[in-house]
C-alpha cells in the first residue's frame, strides 16, 4: 500500500468511526421508558416501611441507567409475608420490581415460624439496607420502670403488636434472656396504636421501635422526654444512645452469647430493599450502584434530614451475608432461638376484642 493509499484509509477508517453510534448500554436500554414498582409491605402512610420506601422512590429513578419512573404499591398483609410472598412467586424477575422487606422475616424463615412465608430469602437479590436504626424497649414516661433493672425487678405491661412479630418476638426474648418481668400485651394492629395505648395508660411501654422512628415519626416524645429508652438491640450501640444497654453485651453466661448475637443481627436487617430472584447478574449490580450512589446523592441527603429519617447504608452484598448468616446458623441455637421467643401464657395477654376494634 502506498503511503497515499494509507493515509486515505486511515482517514476513511476513522470517519466510519466518528459516524458510527456510540456502544448500547444493555442496562440504559432496558430501563428506559420502564416503570419500576417498589413494593411496600405496609399500608400507605402507616409508619416506617412506607416512609423509608417512598423516600428511595423518589429519588434511586435517576441514579438507575435509563432513569425509569419508579412507582410504589402498597401490600400490607401478614406482617409483610404477602409481599414477601409476591416478590418471590409472582413478581416479574426483570428487575422492575423492588421492596422493602418485613425486618423480622429472615428470622421467620430461620425458625420456621409460620408455613404461609412460601419465599427463601437467600434467593432475593438484596439491593442494600437504608437504615439498621436499633431496636429500642422503651417504657412511657408515668411508668415507675426507670431501668432495666427496675424491669426484672417489677412486673411492666408492655404493648406488641401480633403473636409473632418481632415486636412480640423480642419482648419474648428479654424475659427469657435476661430475666425481665415484662408481661406482654399483644394483638394491636400496628405500632402507633401501641402509642396510643402507652398515652391512654393501657399499658406502660411499648415493646419495639427503632430509635430512628422514634426520632422520625415521633420527635415529641424524644424532645419532650415521654419514653425512657431500657434497652437497645444492634449490632452496637446507636451514638445517641451511650447510656443505654446493649442486648449483645448482657449476656448472663457464655452459652447464651449466640442466642444474642442471633437477635441482633436479625435487627440489624432494619429497613432493606430487594429486588426478586432471577434478576440478571447485571442488572443487580445496577440497582446496587443506584442504591449506594442514592445513599450518597445531596438531594436524597436533603430530604432524609427534613423528615427526620436515619440513614446509616449498608451494601447489598453486607445485607445478603447477614441474611444468609441468620438462616443457616446452627440447628441448636436456632432452636434455643426458637424456644426463647415463645410467648408463655404467664408473661403475655391478648388485648380484648374491644380494645382491638377501636384500635382498627
Amino acid at each position: 500500500m502506498t503511503k497515499h493509499a494509507s493515509r486515505l484509509y486511515c482517514v476513511g477508517f476513522a470517519a466510519l468511526l466518528a459516524a458510527a453510534p456510540a456502544m448500547a448500554d444493555p442496562i440504559e436500554d432496558f430501563y428506559r421508558g420502564k416503570t419500576v414498582q417498589m413494593v411496600i409491605r405496609s399500608a400507605a402512610g402507616a409508619g416506617g416501611y412506607d416512609s423509608y420506601a417512598r423516600l428511595l422512590a423518589r429519588h434511586i429513578g435517576r441514579n438507575i441507567p435509563g432513569a425509569p419512573r419508579i412507582v410504589p404499591v402498597n401490600m400490607p398483609g401478614g406482617g409483610g409475608i404477602v409481599a414477601a410472598n409476591f416478590i418471590a412467586r409472582v413478581a416479574p424477575k426483570d428487575g422492575t420490581v423492588l421492596t422493602i422487606v418485613s425486618q423480622g422475616l429472615a428470622t421467620d424463615q430461620a425458625l420456621g415460624l409460620n408455613d404461609s412465608f412460601k419465599a427463601d430469602l437467600r434467593e432475593f437479590n438484596w439491593v442494600g439496607n437504608m437504615s439498621d436504626s436499633n431496636q429500642i424497649l422503651a417504657a412511657w414516661h408515668t411508668s415507675p420502670t426507670k431501668t432495666l433493672d427496675d424491669a426484672r425487678r417489677r412486673e411492666t405491661t408492655i404493648g406488641t403488636t401480633q403473636a409473632g412479630s418481632i415486636s412480640q418476638q423480642l419482648t419474648a426474648f428479654y424475659n427469657h434472656a435476661l430475666g425481665t418481668r415484662l408481661k406482654i400485651v399483644f394483638g394491636y394492629p400496628d405500632g402507633h396504636d401501641v402509642d396510643l395505648a402507652m398515652q391512654r395508660g393501657e399499658v406502660e411501654g411499648r415493646g419495639t421501635n427503632t430509635w430512628a422512628s422514634y426520632v422520625s415519626i415521633s420527635p415529641h416524645f424524644v424532645k419532650n422526654k415521654l419514653i425512657t429508652p431500657l434497652l437497645q438491640v444492634g449490632l452496637q450501640k446507636d451514638p445517641a444512645l451511650p447510656d443505654v444497654p446493649l442486648l449483645r453485651e448482657l449476656a448472663r453466661a457464655p452459652k447464651d452469647q449466640p442466642l444474642l448475637d442471633f437477635m441482633s443481627k436479625a435487627v440489624a436487617v432494619g429497613r432493606p430493599i430487594a429486588t426478586t430472584p432471577g434478576v440478571p447478574y447485571e442488572r443487580v449490580e445496577a440497582l446496587r450502584r443506584a442504591f449506594d450512589a442514592t445513599l450518597k446523592d445531596p438531594l436524597f441527603i436533603a430530604e432524609a434530614e427534613k423528615e427526620r429519617a436515619e440513614i446509616s447504608a449498608m451494601t447489598g452484598a453486607q445485607l445478603a451475608q447477614i441474611i444468609r448468616e441468620l438462616i443457616e446458623s446452627p440447628a441448636d441455637i436456632k432452636a434455643r432461638v426458637k424456644e426463647a421467643i415463645q410467648l408463655k401464657k404467664s408473661d403475655a395477654v391478648e388485648i380484648s376484642g374491644d380494645a382491638k376494634k377501636a384500635a382498627e
